[in-house]
């Protein structure tokens, strides 16, 4: 594996990295041609550049000094201009729906890569546990795109993704405080950790912006509704992904973690990119995150007293980096294993194991009363109603028998 470490790269200087109105409106790339893996990465840098922003603008937010928050606005003006020129990579005539299969088919394969490559036991448990929910998304948007839009949705993920039931959203809904786990100590954790639940969390929040926006403009109150239920979930996904992040480190330890993120995911979307247009956007901005990242680290030094050794004591070489391909058995093995599972405070358990006053139950049971009216369901029904099914796109039937059936959508399971 070569050897890369963006604290040693020759960068790229901030003030020379500003572009004008017409070279940040990219070339969109073509729906129909384009691999959906240069999608799905597209949706991940959009969402790495909008965590970055929001993280700069709430450290702007909660520092008492000026220069300091003038460094971050020269740096948060350049990676607001890297957001819009990947945002306009997006085509005009993709829909919202097409663009969501995008955001779930992203959530889906990241987070079974992650899952697949962390050390850590307790952060693989976190994404294991999600992954199952976000891949039961997928099939529900992509019921309804059939319907709405008369497109299957194994068009735009090709051959990469399965579209089945995961655990049911139904079951997804959860007493907020069981969203809540366990952070990692950066002193201790291995780099790819840290990498990972920095990663995930910036994308999931992204997902959960991108539907509670776009919930009021679809143009039917089926589809609305659904917007707005998975958008609940994703926010429950934030809060698991948020509280695993090390909250002992300062605002500028944060910062410089955020660069080193942005750092990372350019050069792997460099090295595993098809579409040489792309490609290069990816390299360009690659060398200006690490320009970031290296002020970052003189500011840490300037302010705090201390080098990026200290916050990287494994000396920021990277990991391999992140390649997008086919996880498969890999998500057909944890829908078997824990497809019936909830999470329990810190902890996660099989939903037949918790106790009958268990605050999931009573939660969940008064959000989806009358279960006719819960969109997640209701879009299945009416899919199988107008079709005699619902809509699969499957190697085998799925993994878990109470879920074959395609005439009903199976409410009681893992509730």
């Amino acid at each position: 594996m070569k050897v890369v470490n963006p604290f040693k790269e020759k960068s790229v200087k901030i003030e020379k990295t500003y572009e004008s109105w017409k070279k940040l409106a990219a070339t969109p790339y073509n729906p129909k041609t384009t691999s959906p893996f240069t999608k799905v990465r597209i949706i991940l840098m959009n969402g790495t550049e909008f965590e970055a922003n929001w993280f700069s603008h709430q450290f702007h937010r909660h520092c008492n000094n000026n220069d300091l928050r003038r460094e971050l606005s020269v740096i948060r003006r350049r990676e607001q201009q890297q957001q819009k020129k990947i945002a306009s990579l997006k085509p005009i005539e993709e829909t919202i729906l097409q663009h969501t299969i995008g955001y779930e088919q992203l959530a889906v394969e990241l987070t079974a890569i992650l899952a697949q490559h962390v050390k850590d036991k307790y952060v693989k448990k976190a994404l294991d546990f999600a992954l199952l929910e976000d891949f039961d998304h997928l099939f529900r948007f992509a019921n309804l795109m059939e319907m709405d839009e008369g497109i299957k949705a194994e068009n735009l993920v090709g051959d990469y993704t399965e579209i089945m039931p995961g655990r049911p959203t139904i079951a997804e809904h959860r007493y907020p405080a069981d969203d809540v786990k366990r952070f990692i100590c950066n002193q201790t954790s291995d780099l790819f950790t840290k990498l990972t639940v920095n990663i995930i969390t910036a994308a999931e929040q992204q997902t959960m912006n991108f539907y509670m926006n776009q919930a009021n403009f679809y143009k039917n109150e089926l589809g609305r509704k659904l917007f707005t239920e998975i958008a609940m979930i994703e926010e429950q996904h934030v809060s698991q992904y948020g509280s695993l992040i090390d909250t002992n480190c300062t605002w500028l330890e944060n910062w410089l973690m955020h660069e080193y993120v942005e750092c990372y995911l350019y050069y792997s979307c460099w090295e595993d990119e098809s579409d040489e247009y792309v490609k290069e956007i990816w390299r360009n901005f690659y060398y200006e995150e690490c320009g970031h990242l290296q002020k970052v680290a003189a500011l840490l030094e300037q302010h705090e007293g201390k080098t990026w050794i200290d916050v990287f004591p494994c000396g920021g070489d990277f990991p391999e980096p992140l390649r997008f391909g086919e996880n498969k058995e890999y998500i057909r093995k944890v829908i078997k294993q824990t497809g019936c599972n909830t999470a329990d405070l810190e902890e996660y358990a099989k939903v037949s194991s918790m106790p009958e006053d268990a605050p999931f139950f009573k939660y969940n049971h008064s959000v989806n009363k009358p279960e006719a009216d819960v969109a997640s369901h209701a879009v299945i029904e009416k899919h199988i109603k107008k079709f005699g099914t619902d809509y699969r796109h499957e190697d085998s039937p799925n993994p878990i028998p109470a879920l074959r059936n395609r005439k009903s959508d199976n409410t009681d399971f893992a509730r």
